[in-house]
């Protein structure tokens, strides 16, 4: 597809994801314009950080209401729209079902019952989770994996995946989810138990704190880099046809090895500073997910690069560089 002065729609635009993918695409020559909550309080900390604020034109707009979305999209006319948005956290989706699966399923069955609507051609990017996969044991997951979901969130995930794939069949809408595996970058808060790895590890090195406490160190998970995996979005809709993709690195590495990395990076031994307690397990964890991308490779001559230890070195080096 020809992508010169194309108009791209982002909600959850201040997310990691979002950023990353809104430099992405103005890198590719299309006019980007944002989705959030309420733009005008917003910080848009991430956009700011890469210079890209003022090159994307913001809306305010609430997810779980139609008229608010469907006002959005008849102003901004899109050619593809990408929902990003939603609760984000597997841990607060335990403390806040209720919230998870409106913001997810609900969000996302506007956005496609708007675009049915409107009957306009808009090519549409839904962002899933291969936590909906569950515990996949010593099997790896592919797209024909069934769904094993052990959280709100991934209930929640799942519930928006099946949504997109019965608007596709239904009305044969361009409609697309990428069941993305787990991605990090600078951008990542530290209530994302990956940067508040990275952080403390940063911190104890300089001296400023003495230790981490962590919960179950065993679970596995495939570890990638977001901005490779905001490249298969864009991919994905510039298809023939549209359908659905399994986005990781095809390795899967336990939490402890992640710790190990990030200590390491630092000069120091893990095993010296870092401990687990039982209370902050979760009521139900996956101990094991592997993952299998192969079908984006054949399909979309996507693979990742950037493998877990490299993802934690150049965290370690984000973090390094704002406190110089």
């Amino acid at each position: 597809m020809n992508s010169a002065r194309r108009t791209a729609l982002i909600f959850g635009v201040s997310g990691q994801d979002g950023a990353y993918l809104a430099k992405l695409l103005l890198e590719k020559g299309y006019h980007v314009h944002g989705a959030s909550r309420d733009a005008q309080v917003n910080s848009f900390r991430n956009l700011r950080s890469m210079n890209i604020q003022d090159q994307i034109t913001v809306h305010s707009v609430t997810l779980t209401d139609f008229r608010s979305v469907l006002q959005t999209l008849t102003r901004v006319q899109p050619d593809e729209v990408y929902n990003l948005a939603g609760q984000s956290s597997v841990g607060l989706s335990f403390a806040q079902p209720v919230e998870t699966l409106d913001s997810i399923a609900h969000g996302t069955l506007n956005l496609l019952e708007t675009i049915r609507f409107t009957e306009q051609p808009i090519r549409f990017y839904n962002a899933c989770s291969t936590e909906c996969f569950g515990d996949t044991g010593q099997q790896r997951a592919t797209e024909e994996t069934p769904f094993r979901p052990r959280s709100p969130y991934a209930v929640a995930k799942a519930t928006a995946f099946w949504e997109v794939a019965n608007y596709r069949e239904s009305y044969n809408l361009f409609a697309c989810s990428g069941i993305l595996s787990n991605h990090e970058s600078p951008l990542r808060p530290e209530r994302f138990v990956t940067q508040k790895i990275v952080a403390a590890a940063c911190r104890i090195a300089e001296g400023a704190q003495r230790s981490l406490t962590l919960g179950n160190l065993q679970i596995s998970r495939d570890w990638g880099w977001a901005p490779e995996y905001a490249e298969a979005m864009y991919l994905m809709l510039q298809q023939d046809s549209a359908d659905d993709y399994l986005i990781a690195t095809g390795e899967s590495h336990t939490l402890e090895e992640f710790v190990a990395a990030a200590f390491a990076e630092v000069g120091l031994n893990w095993n010296d500073h870092v401990e687990s307690d039982a209370s902050l397990f979760r009521p139900s964890d996956i101990a094991l997910s592997q993952m299998n991308p192969a079908k984006a490779l054949r399909n979309l001559s996507w693979e990742a690069n950037v493998r877990m230890p490299e993802v934690v070195s150049r965290m370690v080096k984000a973090v390094r560089d704002r406190t110089a």
